[in-house]
């Protein structure tokens, strides 16, 4: 029986300026009072993106508010966590990435199993013409199920 996984918050707007080619989970290494923080809901995923640095991959960007009922030692909002990568996995995205185009954006966080997650996405950015496409067809579905709703 697989682990339960509750989704915390989706990064809309990553899916709206990227394509995504490719999606991998992995952990994030949160200090105390961010993992209350974040199971709180008190994150923000605004420009934050992953890097890979001396064989190590670093989530850049990413603001998790102040605990509120923490003390002295509560953590700083905007610093780097590094993320938990198999060593081979980070050789492969390092490769991917280091082709032209191709990016890290962490799609989701989640949880699973009581342990904090990020839903980490290899993407290539979208052109505007691609973006108004997308809201195109969007729009499209949405008339189609109105449509299909207001029938039955």
């Amino acid at each position: 029986m697989g682990k339960e996984r509750k989704m915390l918050q989706k990064n809309k707007k990553a899916f709206h300026n990227f394509s995504v080619e490719e999606s991998i989970e992995c952990g994030v290494e949160l200090v105390g009072t961010e993992v209350k923080s974040v199971k709180a809901n008190k994150f923000s995923f605004v420009d934050s993106y992953a890097r890979i640095r001396r064989g190590e991959a670093w989530l850049i960007g990413l603001h998790i508010a102040p605990y509120s009922h923490g003390t002295a030692f509560n953590h700083e909002p905007d610093r780097r966590r590094k993320l938990l990568l198999h060593k081979d996995e980070i050789k492969r995205l390092r490769r991917r990435v280091d082709e032209r185009g191709y990016t890290l954006v962490p799609l989701d966080l989640h949880e699973s199993g009581g342990i904090v997650k990020v839903e980490l996405g290899l993407c290539r950015g979208k052109k505007v013409h691609d973006k108004r496409e997308a809201i195109k067809q969007k729009d499209l579905k949405r008339e189609a199920d109105r449509e299909l709703s207001g029938r039955y």
